[in-house]
């Protein structure tokens, strides 16, 4: 028996830093939403007991790395289960991009797998699982559009993202979170001013207008410093004319949202001779 799943990506509408943790990680508030852009996987159980992951992509890790290994790895030992499985992966979701690329095929494979292995699993003990393989992993259980606080893992479900059109870029370069994060300086954000809240009531409220107005990312001045080519994308996509532009997560993946089809036509194909990576997608808003 085998599983075909899609894995979507998931941008950042809000990204507020609120302090830094004991542990090391930073407090966070953020809103995300799940777009239609999605690797897809095929997953089946082997008898063995052996986790294989196979991948066209060459800069894709099969082995330990690879987040979707580690989440069926958990799995068995968590559960004792003497199961294995063949995970294939079909990459769409551009890596090290700020779309959750990797958290998302971690979350596919729990699911998937609560069901091939029979673990009879609720989506928020899959949630806490998938937490201890990374912090965007419990959100990608969820889907849909959700508040992430914590370091991410604590989710909370809100109201659906209205349906738009989203044009994404993601400039040549991979980006470490890690380093990003590393690279923060708390004295130069506003913990006051979060946009969270005010994302949520434009959601709740359906008010397009209200979202473009309402997207922040307190991560965006430290990556545009360390990777201008980033700032140079955002200024480049808003002069082609997007509703709301904002950098995703740590970057360096653009986007800009768009209510009209036209309009975001213009952008993807003004993007093209910018950047080799464009992409013209929907939201996916239902969890």
């Amino acid at each position: 028996m085998s599983i075909s799943v899609k894995a979507p990506a998931k941008i950042n509408l809000t990204l507020d830093i609120l302090g830094k943790r004991d542990d090391g990680y930073h407090d966070i508030e953020m809103v995300m939403t799940t777009i239609d852009l999605a690797d897809r996987l095929d997953i089946a159980a082997r008898d063995d007991g052996k986790i294989v992951i196979d991948c066209p992509v060459s800069y894709v890790p099969t082995d330990q790395r690879n987040h979707a290994y580690q989440a069926a790895e958990l799995l068995q030992h968590q559960f004792n289960v003497k199961k294995g499985a063949n995970i294939y992966i079909e990459k769409h979701i551009p890596v090290s991009a700020g779309l959750a690329g990797g958290s998302s095929n971690a979350a596919a494979v729990i699911k998937a797998l609560n069901q091939l292995w029979g673990l009879g699993l609720s989506v928020e003990e899959m949630a806490k699982i998938g937490a201890q393989v990374g912090s965007d992993v419990p959100f990608c259980i969820y889907g849909g559009t959700a508040v992430a606080r914590g370091r991410g893992e604590n989710v909370t479900p809100i109201a659906s993202m209205p349906a738009c059109w989203v044009v994404l870029a993601k400039p040549p370069i991979g980006v470490s979170t890690a380093d990003v994060y590393q690279n923060v300086d708390l004295d130069r954000i506003s913990t006051e001013a979060r946009s969270t809240p005010q994302m949520i009531r434009a959601i709740e409220n359906k008010n397009f207008k209200e979202i473009c107005r309402s997207l922040h990312n307190d991560l965006e001045s430290v990556t545009f410093e360390m990777y201008p080519v980033v700032e140079k994308l955002k200024k480049q996509m808003i002069r082609f004319g997007g509703d709301g532009v904002l950098m995703s997560g740590s970057g360096p993946t653009v986007f800009s949202l768009t209510g009209k089809q036209s309009r975001a036509r213009r952008i993807y194909n003004g993007l093209k001779g910018f950047c080799r990576e464009v992409y013209m997608v929907r939201t996916l808003g239902e969890n």
